[in-house]
């Protein structure tokens, strides 16, 4: 996809819509709707409602914490009217805030659902490592006056790799039913001031990026040996790990599907990354039951007794027939 596209004003859409949206969290408790707290879910819902007249409910790929940001959120809905895809982007976007925008939209698969068809889902953490406390940057990073060895942290996170129970990496109010997550590749670079935590899963616990990104800051300033993350994932006991990084410097940058059902391409984020030059989709998908069972691959009946799919709220199943699959 092209960083500049037309959106067509003929063609009326009906039927399922996925939606790529970026907001900065700072301002909400989070993605999903509550009660007492703006959200990113309501403030979109309320926007295309008033495009279609009538309300709308969004599902997304995966939910964001309070304060957290995303440049490629994934969502989808079914719309209850027909509207141009213009009207739809152009419309929401006129009524949304000035911190959560509607990047694009297309019809897709009636099969497709954001949540249960994500192959992958992929964050960054971003740190500004510099002595100055930051002024531009410091909605969107985290910032650490002491100097940190971003190498250090690469080796030291290279133990997260594959799965593994991450209880050590997971908040108290987690309400996932299993502590087990497939960590497809985890990488820390630094980038002039800035340093960056680059990781991808098929899911992920509550706070659980946040809490790595903790640990390994602890590893960066020397406190704790490049041992240390493999040490804490043995120990399976969040109380002896490190403090929660801030939601700040977190930013959801991908969410990765089926090619069938044709989602945009579009740079990762945030764009004070962009001279990375990285475009979604990029890295290869490690070869395991969950990825081949969501492309529709065969799944020996093996895999299906001995491994298990984990779906974006952490449940775990046994692996059914890809025709049992249904939507919710």
């Amino acid at each position: 996809m092209p960083l500049f596209e037309y959106l067509d004003d003929t063609s009326r859409l009906t039927g399922r819509l996925a939606i790529g949206v970026e907001y900065d969290g700072s301002a909400y408790c989070g993605w999903q709707r509550l009660k007492h707290a703006p959200s990113v879910q309501a403030a979109l819902e309320a926007a295309l409602g008033k495009v279609a007249a009538t309300s709308v409910r969004v599902l997304c790929s995966g939910r964001t914490d309070t304060g957290v940001h995303a440049t490629r959120q994934i969502a989808h809905f079914d719309a209850p009217v027909a509207r141009t895809q213009k009207a739809w982007v152009f419309g929401a976007n006129a009524n949304l805030p000035r911190d959560i925008a509607v990047r694009w939209l297309v019809p897709v698969a009636d099969d497709f659902h954001a949540r249960f068809k994500a192959l992958a889902r992929r964050y960054r953490y971003v740190i500004l490592n510099q002595p100055s406390r930051p002024v531009l940057e410091r909605a969107n990073a985290t910032w650490c006056r002491e100097p940190l060895d971003a190498e250090r942290m690469h080796v030291a996170a290279q133990a997260l790799v594959g799965e593994h129970d991450f209880s050590s990496f997971r908040a108290a109010g987690c309400q996932s039913k299993t502590p087990r997550r497939h960590l497809h590749f985890i990488t820390v670079n630094r980038y002039g001031p800035l340093v960056v935590i680059d990781v991808q899963a098929n899911a992920f616990l509550h706070h659980m990026i946040r809490n790595i990104a903790g640990a390994l800051v602890a590893v960066g300033k020397g406190e704790q040996g490049v041992d240390y993350m493999a040490r804490l994932l043995s120990l399976r006991d969040r109380a002896l790990a490190n403090v929660t990084a801030p939601g700040c410097g977190l930013h959801f940058v991908d969410s990765l599907y089926d090619e069938r059902f044709g989602l945009p391409r579009e740079p990762l984020g945030p764009n004070l990354l962009a001279f990375l030059g990285e475009w979604t989709g990029e890295r290869p998908l490690p070869d395991c039951p969950m990825v081949r069972f969501r492309l529709g691959q065969p799944v020996t009946e093996r895999e299906q007794r001995d491994d298990t799919v984990m779906n974006a709220s952490g449940e775990r199943h046994e692996l059914p027939s890809p025709c049992q699959e249904s939507r919710t």
